[in-house]
């Protein structure tokens, strides 16, 4: 996931939210990036009357950046599900920009044209305000992959009357790194190890939530020692230079732990260095790549996410609390997964990347 702007949007978003969260904007139905995808497949709806239940539904899926290799497979997967559904999919795209994503959120209330919508905030909490609006007058609202809400330690519902909450949950995936950062020091019986850690966006709300998980859990084993940290801003290029600054600053570097874009330029800077096999690495995201990198050895282990499977039990999810009134409530999606979720190479095989890293 890509969120560049976040560092100077953070402060201007801050500002519209204490001057207008719960005015509407004005009604441009379809400004800012809309764009429409869906069908004319049977309906599957359940208790309600037949006709709530088979009539077509007009569905907006506000995402926090379509242009990405993370999201592009969420994207599709919703847009597969609204078809099946019969229901029209409009997608806003926020290009990464919290004020956009306030002002499309806004825009779409005050169209009156949908029966549910789609949230996945760059913010934590930047669209509450506008989901109880929305909620208020009549439209349905679910939330998928990202944290709605200030509290990155459940996937409980933080707003009232919300639909479903289809998320991962941050601490989650700090905590099962930390863990993975444990096992792979002790595979080499490293006293000290000492630990490179790369943020995605240092001054998000998510990335804070993963590193102080991660930091709380390596606390617990007095060998492994924080050294460094850098920043990959979700892309390979930006990674490789993060990691050639962190060896360079630390040659005694034990150990990389970045997600799944920041180990893809991770293993570029280890390959041009001929440090290869040298350096243990850890990551999140179980991306088509970051399973390759288990199954080759050159990653010690990786944390699943699943952005297909959210985007399709989102949708489905709005589906069903249109036409049936069914509130779905929290969901994890990787918490079925073999071992929560937890990638080695001794189940990689039973893993399947849903985006390509």
């Amino acid at each position: 996931m890509r969120i560049p702007t976040l560092r100077r949007s953070m402060s201007i978003l801050t500002s519209a939210v204490a001057a207008g969260m719960l005015l509407a904007a004005c009604s441009s139905s379809g400004s800012g990036g809309g764009s429409s995808s869906g069908g004319g497949a049977s309906s599957s709806g359940g208790s309600a009357s037949s006709g709530a239940s088979t009539k077509a539904l007009k569905l907006a899926y506000l995402s926090f950046a379509v242009a990405n290799s993370y999201d592009a497979p969420m994207l599709a997967a919703a847009k597969a599900a609204a078809s099946s559904g019969n229901a029209t999919l409009t997608v806003f795209d926020a290009n990464n920009s919290p004020q956009t994503q306030f002002s499309q959120f806004q825009n779409v209330i005050s169209s009156g044209k949908y029966d549910g919508v789609i949230v996945q905030p760059i913010l934590g909490t930047g669209l509450t305000a506008l989901v109880t609006q929305a909620i208020g007058k009549g439209i349905k609202v679910v939330n998928i992959d990202q944290i709605l809400g200030a509290d990155y330690t459940t996937d409980a519902p933080q707003v009232a009357g919300l639909s479903a909450n289809v998320t991962f949950i941050p601490s989650k995936i700090g905590t099962q790194m930390g863990q993975l950062a444990i096992q792979a020091c002790h595979s080499k019986n490293l006293n000290p190890c000492n630990v490179g850690y790369m943020y995605d966006i240092k001054a998000s709300t998510l990335d804070v939530a993963i590193h102080k998980a991660f930091t709380e859990a390596i606390a617990s084993d007095s060998t492994l020692k924080l050294v460094a940290e850098g920043e990959d801003d979700f892309t390979p290029a930006v990674g490789l230079k993060a990691t050639q600054d962190m060896l360079q600053a630390h040659p005694d570097l034990s150990l990389l732990v970045a997600s799944d874009q920041g180990l893809e330029g991770a293993t570029q800077a280890l390959s041009a260095s001929g440090k290869t096999g040298k350096l243990l690495m850890v990551g999140f995201g179980a991306s088509v790549a970051g399973l390759s990198y288990v199954k080759d050895g050159s990653v010690f282990g990786d944390v699943a996410q699943a952005p297909a499977s959210e985007g399709k039990l989102g949708v489905e999810a709005l589906i069903a609390a249109v036409r049936t009134g069914k509130v779905t409530g929290g969901v994890d999606p990787v918490a079925q997964l073999p071992d929560g979720g937890v990638v080695t190479s001794s189940n990689v095989s039973q893993f399947t990347g849903e985006w390509p890293g």
